[in-house]
């Protein structure tokens, strides 16, 4: 049987439980596709899962993200071919490989205009700022301006370009002089160092004292609180990341005391449970892509047996833009 190379882990914690293992692989089943990786895309989800802050079954692959070439097909896969370039985000780990088998419910095949590096590195974070932008029900307006923290990193990147060719206004926060200067170059109209200036202050005099309609928080437990106070009255606040910790736990009170806000914590996950859903979520993406109004700026390439590093970089917030591994 082929043998393949994996990333894997068989007990949760940091970047060093990651190991570079050999594993079979064999032929896809009913409903299923084998991949051959040529970019895998690296996540804050990724290492959600490795820390164990997400749960997974062990021994585990780590990965969602990837993109390449379909090498084989199961019973019931139509929408895809062997010989195909695809690209997908998957809802289980496993992406961190030469090759994998997955659900065929996910992939997609690639436009000629998108090389495989870029779409390893923006599905995950392209999707996720699609349903962001456009699925979640927040009501904005051209014209609106609303919060992103972590406005440099991979998602936030993408975030800044998307929400300036819908209209929005964006403040994002970043965590450096330079980050903030590089959300400015995608598409923020402002941006605040949140080590060195006070975000809600910030927020409220560039909105003349109104607060913003809505906050997509991906940082957690360091930004809660000033999100919440970012808000204007029944303002949005849409939680989808951890970076920092967890959420701690609050009272739901105090979401009417700070002006009968909202709160919603979303996944991609529940956005791509059909077939249709994920071709009309992708086709967006590519369309916003290839129309040039957002660039995917794969910053950092790591070779696949040094995935523990990547996530080291990552956790340390010293990356921006998208880092992949290249099996």
């Amino acid at each position: 049987m082929r043998r393949i190379r994996a990333i894997q882990i068989d007990k949760t914690g940091g970047p060093e439980v990651m190991q570079l293992v050999e594993l079979p692989i064999g032929e896809p089943g009913p409903g299923e596709v084998r991949i051959r990786h040529e970019a895998c895309g690296v996540n804050f989800i990724d290492t959600y899962q490795r820390s164990g802050l997400y749960a997974v079954s062990l021994p585990a692959v780590m990965g969602n993200e990837g993109a390449g070439v379909v090498e084989a097909v199961g019973d019931g896969v139509t929408h895809v071919m062997v010989g195909d370039r695809v690209a997908y985000s998957a809802r289980t780990p496993g992406s961190y490989a030469d090759a994998r088998i997955v659900p065929a419910l996910p992939v997609v095949r690639l436009p000629d205009a998108i090389g495989t590096d870029t779409a390893a590195a923006m599905m995950l974070k392209g999707l996720t700022v699609q349903y962001l932008l456009r699925r979640t029900r927040h009501q904005l307006e051209p014209g609106d301006y609303l919060v992103w923290h972590a406005a440099a990193g991979g998602v936030g990147l993408i975030a800044c370009q998307w929400a300036k060719a819908l209209g929005f206004r964006v403040i994002g926060t970043a965590g450096s002089d330079e980050k903030c200067e590089l959300a400015r170059q995608h598409g923020a109209e402002h941006a605040i160092n949140y080590r060195t200036d006070d975000v809600v202050a910030r927020v409220r005099e560039i909105t003349g004292g109104q607060g913003v309609k809505a906050v997509f928080d991906s940082v957690g437990k360091d930004t809660w609180e000033r999100s919440l106070d970012c808000l204007q009255p029944f303002g949005l606040m849409v939680s989808f990341g951890n970076a920092s910790g967890a959420v701690p736990p609050f009272a739901v009170t105090q979401l009417a005391g700070k002006g009968s806000l909202y709160v919603h914590r979303p996944t991609l996950n529940a956005h791509t449970t059909t077939i249709a859903n994920v071709r009309a979520m992708s086709d967006d993406l590519f369309e916003v892509v290839t129309s040039g109004k957002v660039r995917i700026p794969v910053e950092r390439r790591y070779p696949l047996a040094e995935a523990a590093q990547a996530h080291r970089d990552l956790e340390a917030r010293v990356t921006t833009g998208a880092s992949i591994l290249v099996p």
